[in-house]
């Protein structure tokens, strides 16, 4: 290795993939990702199982990380791992792992905060994606959060409204389940949505102060259309599933956007990036694209490798964090709530 070029491997293992990716500076040579099956038999993430998988998982997608990326672990700069939030057990794996690894070593530990990653995913070299420039609005949807971000710097993050209840991934995945789609059933919603009609069935937005969202009355007012409906006709979801779906995601989509569209006009922001796993939705990334032609904005929307959980977005804030040399130490301990600037 020359002395110029810095090699980091970064670990994700927040809740039900495991991943590893190295990167050299902001260039991802590697990114591997283990998903676990053992899931959809129970229509969603069992947390003891998930750390177990992650038990088992860990070695060898590291190993294969270093391999792709052709590069020994003596050739490593540093270690960067995700220290939360996520669901205890699972970053309890990751967590020990890295700071064992960085001990054995003898390299720096980095921590990330999962959510800040999925923002700064945007900073990944890719010569065809523009990067967002600073300040900028950042919506992370997920299955386990809401939140919108305004971010000043790589380090300097507030976050402006969340979710009070239920995440927008858990609202699609749960829309999903009422409707007996199989887990995870956000995708499965997306894909028979471009089917139907989006305004074939109407389900009430809920109100909420300031830039705040909700999503548990609309699971609830489906579950009762649903109910309603399957009363009198028993086959009401087999015959309408793609109506059903776009009205359903069309509702959501309506949520997110008037909240977005209510931070660029407090903030004077126009640029406008998204995160997470739910930022895969084709119907949000044409809805950002519309607001590009319609209202002037400037949005960012990442490569769906990027999306989902991965350990490349861990490794771009462990590259930034590296040059910066914030670094922990091995006291540090997983964090399963971590909220973002903290």
């Amino acid at each position: 290795m020359t002395a110029t070029k810095k090699y980091i491997l970064a670990i994700e293992s927040s809740c039900d993939d495991t991943s590893a990716a190295v990167l050299c500076h902001t260039n991802v040579l590697s990114n591997v990702v283990a998903t676990q099956e053992i899931h959809k038999q129970y229509g969603g993430v069992v947390p003891e199982l998930a750390s177990r998988a992650h038990q088992q998982n860990i070695v060898p997608v590291v190993h294969q990380a270093l391999a792709k990326a052709n590069i020994d672990k003596k050739e490593l700069s540093a270690i960067a791992f995700t220290r939360g939030p996520g669901l205890m057990g699972s970053l309890l794996v990751g967590t020990s792992f890295a700071k064992s690894l960085a001990l054995g070593l003898n390299v720096p530990l980095i921590e990330v905060n999962h959510m800040e990653a999925h923002i700064l995913a945007h900073f990944i070299e890719d010569e065809n994606k523009p990067q967002p420039t600073f300040p900028f609005l950042a919506m992370t949807i997920s299955g386990g959060h809401t939140q919108i971000v305004k971010v000043t710097d790589h380090f300097t993050m507030e976050v402006l409204g969340e979710t009070l209840d239920d995440a927008v991934g858990e609202a699609f995945d749960k829309s999903a389940k009422l409707m007996g789609l199989p887990y995870p059933g956000g995708p499965l919603v997306d894909k028979y949505a471009k089917l139907g009609n989006p305004n074939a069935f109407d389900f009430p937005k809920p109100k909420v102060d300031g830039l705040n969202f909700s999503f548990s009355g609309l699971k609830t007012s489906i579950l009762y259309f649903l109910q309603r409906e399957t009363q009198k006709n028993p086959k009401f979801v087999e015959e309408n599933i793609n109506d059903i779906c776009a009205s359903v995601q069309h509702t959501i989509l309506d949520i997110l956007m008037e909240k977005l569209q209510m931070a660029v006009d407090q903030t004077g922001i126009k640029q406008v990036a998204i995160g997470g796993g739910v930022a895969a939705n084709s119907g949000i990334r044409a809805r950002l694209k519309e607001a590009e032609e319609t209202l002037g904005w400037q949005t960012f929307i990442p490569k769906f490798e990027y999306c989902t959980d991965n350990a490349a977005m861990i490794g771009i804030v462990g590259y930034l964090k590296f040059e910066k040399g914030k670094f922990t130490d091995q006291s540090v301990a997983a964090k399963a709530r971590y909220a973002i600037g903290s």
